[in-house]
Parts: structure tokens; C-alpha cells; sequence
């Protein structure tokens, strides 16, 4: 019974395989904006070109832990790369991701403001 409801509504609701699409690569740019490294990483290279080493003391971490996180940016697209001899400069490949982090950056701060004040 349950296999038939499934598939009549399979045969009423078609399958739009760009929307699809867009939900996948959504819920991974998503997956690799879920950590505060990756976040901290967006906002300087929002400001600018970074190169490497800036990162890294910007950002406290080590060279292998920056290059695993730069991985998953670059991996859903939203880091570009431009190497100047043989130091590696990083920046965003995606201008909106600017837009975005504001945006949900905004939302959080609009959420803690409304529990201080029910706090106070």
C-alpha cells in the first residue's frame, strides 16, 4: 500500500533534475561552510586576495590544517587559486558567498539580540 502511494505521487509531482541539482551542490557548499575554520578563512579572502602565509596567522592554524580546509572550499567551488612563484594566493571564486555569509552572519546576531533582550 505504502509502495503505491509513493509512486503515485512520484508520477504526479515530475522530477526536475536541474532543481535537483542545485539542492546537491546547496547542501554541500552548506556541509563546507559548516565549520568555523572554513567561515573564519571566507571572511578574509571576502576582504581580498590572501596570500598563504596570511592565512595562516590570520586564521591561527597550521599549513597542513589551512591546506585541508582551502580542499573543501576549493572542492565546491567557492575558493580560487592564483600561484606567483612559489607562494599560493587565494580569493573568492564566487562573489555572492561574500553576500551570503553577511547575510546569515546578520540573522545570527538579529537572533542573539532578541534572547538578551529576553534575558533582560
Amino acid at each position: 500500500m505504502a509502495t503505491r502511494v509513493v509512486t503515485a505521487l512520484k508520477k504526479k509531482r515530475p522530477q526536475n533534475g536541474m532543481e535537483e541539482m542545485v539542492y546537491e551542490r546547496q547542501a554541500q557548499i552548506c556541509k563546507a561552510f559548516a565549520n568555523s575554520v572554513r567561515l573564519k578563512i571566507l571572511d578574509q579572502v571576502s576582504r581580498g586576495e590572501c596570500s598563504a602565509s596570511t592565512l595562516q596567522d590570520t586564521v591561527r592554524i597550521s599549513k597542513a590544517n589551512l591546506s585541508q580546509h582551502i580542499a573543501v572550499l576549493r572542492a565546491v567551488g567557492v575558493i580560487g587559486t592564483r600561484r606567483e612563484g612559489k607562494q599560493l594566493h587565494y580569493s573568492l571564486a564566487i562573489p555572492e558567498v561574500k553576500q551570503a555569509c553577511q547575510m546569515v552572519r546578520k540573522v545570527l546576531q538579529a537572533q542573539l539580540q532578541g534572547e538578551k533582550k529576553l534575558l533582560m
